[in-house]
């Protein structure tokens, strides 16, 4: 099976994205209402600039709920050390990067530009169908 083919072909483009300045409720409401576990901060420039997930905004209401007092700015939450992936990266090196990491997805930048983002079930689904599309030839 030909696992090379670049992970543009496979990367979701329609984003939920945040500014660093997104308050943090209006971010865990969105989180809750569009049922996801992570997003991406973008600046106005598109320029991934740090990650927010589920475990940052649970820290944030553990927190509130100690001090009865939420409140504050995405940036003030997010992960800024972010590992990220090229957008001509192959479907193969993504899916060992999957394998030696912890991460369930990865921002996918052109330059440094948030340009998508591949999941491991992304990698999973097109892995499956090229196996589907070889035994089919």
């Amino acid at each position: 099976m030909n696992i090379h083919y670049a992970i543009h072909e496979f990367m979701a483009t329609n984003l939920i994205t945040f500014s660093p300045d997104t308050p943090i409720e209006t971010a865990i409401e969105s989180f809750l209402t569009h049922k996801i576990s992570g997003a991406p901060v973008v600046d106005v420039k598109g320029k991934l600039v740090g990650i927010l997930s589920e475990k940052d905004c649970m820290k944030t209401l553990f927190e509130a709920s100690y001090y009865n007092n939420l409140g504050g700015y995405v940036k003030e939450y997010m992960s800024t050390e972010v590992t990220t992936i090229d957008v001509n990266e192959t479907l193969s090196n993504v899916a060992d990067s999957f394998l030696n990491s912890r991460f369930r997805r990865f921002p996918i930048l052109e330059g440094d530009k948030l340009v998508g983002q591949i999941s491991r079930r992304d990698v999973l689904r097109a892995i499956h169908h090229l196996s589907k599309e070889e035994q089919s030839s």
